[in-house]
């Protein structure tokens, strides 16, 4: 539409009538003290009236040196620092490190440890997936599913407490096995969990995944495509949302997961939806893995869940040590931990993020050369700029939500 000319004024064309308006692009600081950026990342957002004109992301709020922690300590030791990469699945990151340190080593753990080792990973992935849909509905105004998720996710840390003896930052994985097998009344206590869980996750679904309020918010918004996530290295749900399916479940089995039957969910869009759909389908997923991680164990009866090599535990197998000879041992296997044949190697697991990978390398000493982290948290977070250039400024939350970056893994 022209704009109106007075008399005596020169005419003016629409385009030199907006460009005499002398607008300017707003820069906001969004966090790091924002709630919804959980204390850990800053945006600096460069606005257009609401549409986000340009996104520079920071981190670094955490100032953690988990990489030289655990460079500075015992192979052993390094173990509680993995606890804290990712404080929602922290189970998960402790079976990559610990199978990295194993392959150094190459032990195999028995039989009964990989079942369980596999049992609390699904465990983990299902609170870290409530965590993030359950932060995403609060985040967005809804209440009513957000309780429903943390009720969910505290029946998820219940069971892992009962077994393991603590709920989130468990220390429960070890070099060559575990800390101790699980009680003769954990599958049936865990069995109740998981129908208690699908019928919270029924509720939730009937609360929040049809609603035309959440599905507005998401449908068409943070979107990624296939090619995009492959230049940045983006896994996980971010990358099957996109159309891919690669797990590292079933591209690269570890463990037993080749012993399992499980489907992985993959989208079509790459928006926020998609991602939703796909982490709530994982979940039903997971549930399916622990029931049958419960069956075999069940089926197979008691046994190790730990290898009776001398360079990780004591007594070693087929040996009989005399009272001071073991006291010896014992004190120098707490005191200095296992001496890792020299050399590298790299682990990866499919994380609740995906592709969470450490490469270790030894001297052949009791203490770690190099500890290095390969966290999805830090890589996804990386095309974030790009999915929301253009979009609306309150895009921004949902975004972050679904692609649930973790502070921990980012500020390594």
């Amino acid at each position: 539409m022209a704009q109106p000319h007075f008399p005596g004024a020169p005419f003016q064309s629409e385009d030199d009538f907006e460009r005499d308006l002398h607008t300017e692009h707003q820069l906001l600081n969004m966090g790091p003290s924002h709630p919804a950026t959980h204390g850990t990342v800053k945006f600096l957002i460069e606005l257009d009236g609401e549409s986000i004109v340009n996104l520079d992301i920071q981190v670094g709020y955490l100032h953690r040196g988990f990489e030289k922690e655990c460079e500075s300590g015992s192979w052993y030791q390094a173990i509680p620092y993995t606890d804290r990469l990712n404080y929602s699945s922290a189970i998960i990151a402790n079976v990559g490190y610990c199978m990295a340190v194993e392959k150094l080593l190459g032990l195999e753990t028995p039989e009964r440890c990989q079942w369980l080792r596999v049992l609390v990973s699904e465990m983990a992935r299902v609170a870290d997936h409530l965590t993030r849909c359950g932060a995403a509905c609060l985040e967005l105004q809804a209440m009513t599913p957000f309780l429903y998720g943390i009720e969910a996710r505290e029946l998820v840390w219940d069971q892992l407490e009962t077994l393991c003896g603590a709920r989130v930052t468990s220390n429960y994985v070890r070099i060559g096995g575990l800390k101790h097998d699980m009680k003769p009344d954990f599958p049936a206590s865990c069995r109740e969990f998981i129908a208690k869980t699908r019928s919270l996750l029924k509720d939730f679904g009937d609360v929040i995944t049809s609603n035309r309020i959440f599905v507005d918010r998401l449908v068409g918004t943070g979107v990624i495509d296939r090619d995009t996530c492959l230049r940045y290295a983006v896994t996980g749900p971010m990358l099957r949302s996109a159309g891919d399916p690669l797990d590292l479940r079933k591209a690269e089995p570890y463990l037993v997961y080749d012993q399992i039957d499980f489907d992985v969910p993959v989208g079509e869009c790459g928006d926020n939806y998609d991602r939703y759909l796909v982490v709530v389908e994982e979940m039903h997923q997971s549930l399916r893995i622990v029931e049958q991680c419960l069956d075999h164990l069940e089926s197979i009866g008691p046994g190790p869940v730990n290898v009776l090599d001398p360079r990780v535990r004591w007594p070693a197998k087929g040996r009989v040590f005399n009272h001071m000879e073991e006291l010896i041992q014992q004190f120098k296997s707490v005191t200095e931990g296992p001496r890792v044949p020299a050399g590298e190697a790299y682990m990866a697991t499919e994380s609740a993020n995906g592709e969470l990978g450490f490469y270790v390398v030894s001297d052949g000493s009791a203490v770690p050369v190099k500890v290095r982290c390969r966290p999805p948290s830090f890589i996804n977070l990386a095309p974030m700029s790009e999915m929301l250039k253009g979009a609306m400024l309150a895009d921004l939350i949902p975004t972050f939500d679904f692609i649930n970056m973790i502070g921990g893994e980012c500020d390594r």
